[in-house]
């Protein structure tokens, strides 16, 4: 019966051959080619980006000496809806971080945050902005302002 328990006695660990020069090589190469992919392929996705996430500032002479600024993404699908009024700080119940003022009083304001500018820099101004509708509870308008243009 003890003899049926040990049929095979070969040894469980094997060694390798040391001389297999072509093994060593395999794994630098192929991660050699797994960096280059990389690269090549963030390349490729950022050409095809185009301009979407780039954030441009330029200026425009308007007759006199007053400039308009503008300053945002220029993406019209993402940020399809406009609006122009008075910018001022302040939301509605959390929705929102400004608030543009419009004519015809405050069922005509347009609450806004924005994930792409600053917009504390426009307060107090006359401005156009271009954004993104979103879902509110207790602002009639509530927009992602992705473009922003001063109008004084």
């Amino acid at each position: 019966m003890n003899d049926m328990l040990h049929v095979n006695q070969e040894p469980i660990l094997h060694k390798f051959d040391q001389n297999e020069t072509g093994n060593k090589w395999k794994i630098p190469i192929a991660l050699v080619l797994i960096i280059l992919a990389g690269i090549i392929s963030g390349y490729v996705l950022s050409r095809s980006m185009g301009n979407k996430t780039s954030v441009s500032v330029s200026t425009k002479t308007t007759g006199g000496s007053e400039e308009n600024k503008v300053v945002g993404v220029n993406d019209s699908k993402t940020f399809p809806d406009s609006a122009e009024g008075n910018m001022e700080a302040g939301g509605i119940d959390g929705e929102g971080t400004h608030k543009l003022i419009r004519p015809g009083g405050p069922s005509q304001t347009v609450y806004l945050t924005s994930s792409v500018l600053d917009l504390n820099e426009f307060i107090s101004k006359k401005v156009r902005v271009w954004g993104e509708t979103r879902a509110a509870q207790k602002a009639g308008w509530l927009m992602d302002v992705g473009k922003v243009e001063t109008l004084e």
